[in-house]
């Protein structure tokens, strides 16, 4: 696996494709333009039967630059590096960032391709592909691309540690509707991957996603609690919230709820406490006398 790594520090798991993969999808590539050459250059020499033998060489030529230099080239530049040969097996032509490539990039690796592939056949794209780390063969090094694997076998998502025992049930009282899927998988994919960051680039980014999530709940993370603990904390607050939402036991503190009229409010905690939108403040609060609590209380089971 080839993990690099984007401007936005984003590590990218990137399989290069190995030599008999990108041998056949270019074998396919080639059968198809060599059959596209073969039939346009015999309608070409039908059309210009008239013509001398210096013309007709011309013709020849440009031929053989706009089909076989030429069309792969557009092929990869329309499709994003994904030609046929290459759809057939499963692969794709990236940059090093990961991202598509462009007209330049099908550009260098076009041409050069004229003397790796068409003029050797094949064998110093093959050598070079041999002694690169990642499989890349001269036209790849130049335009900075890379063959990569688009149907890779599903990973198994990370194992997600447990908070710290002193840190269960601290946080029961978050205001969790504000925060984005997107965030949740973000923290998710830190917690599982944050043994194999370096130790400095996994502690900015617990930082940066602590941050964010006490932005997003309203409540700052608690003095002495390192980030990752936090958000393995908040982490399994919302799983066992889930929990028992799909078990039956309805909404727990901190969530919201519809309240009458259609607006949203937060659910009320136990009995005797009346909680703000996030955690805090937390305002104990008398319980009435009579048979019927006040509005806002849950009553006692």
């Amino acid at each position: 696996m080839s993990e690099l790594v984007t401007g936005e520090a984003v590590a990218l798991e990137l399989q290069p494709a190995r030599l008999p993969s990108r041998a056949l999808a270019t074998l396919l590539d080639l059968t198809v333009a060599l059959v596209a050459y073969v039939a346009v250059s015999v309608a070409l020499l039908m059309a210009t039967g008239s013509l001398d033998e210096a013309a007709r060489t011309a013709v020849s030529i440009a031929t053989f630059l706009l089909v076989l230099v030429g069309g792969p080239i557009a092929v990869e530049t329309l499709s994003h590096g994904r030609s046929l040969g290459k759809a057939a097996c499963g692969l794709r032509v990236v940059r090093d960032d990961g991202g598509p490539i462009r007209f330049r990039h099908a550009l260098v690796r076009g041409a050069l391709g004229v003397v790796e592939i068409l003029l050797t056949a094949g064998v110093v794209a093959c050598v070079a592909s041999l002694v690169s780390a990642r499989g890349r063969r001269l036209g790849d090094v130049f335009a900075g691309t890379l063959v990569a694997r688009e149907r890779v076998p599903a990973a198994r998502v990370g194992f997600v540690p447990p908070p710290p025992p002193w840190l269960a049930g601290r946080f029961s009282g978050l205001d969790l509707s504000a925060v984005p899927d997107g965030l949740w998988l973000a923290v998710r994919q830190y917690l599982g991957r944050m043994n194999q960051l370096d130790p400095r680039v996994g502690q900015a980014m617990a930082e940066r996603l602590a941050g964010d999530l006490a932005e997003r709940t309203g409540a700052a993370v608690p003095p002495g609690v390192p980030p990752a603990a936090y958000l393995a904390a908040v982490v399994q607050e919302r799983q066992v919230r889930e929990a028992r939402r799909t078990f039956g036991a309805g909404p727990v503190a901190g969530e919201r709820a519809a309240w009458p009229g259609g607006s949203v409010g937060p659910v009320p905690g136990p009995p005797g406490v009346r909680r703000g939108v996030g955690a805090d403040p937390v305002v104990p609060v008398e319980p009435p006398s009579g048979d019927r609590p006040a509005t806002g209380f849950v009553p006692p089971a």
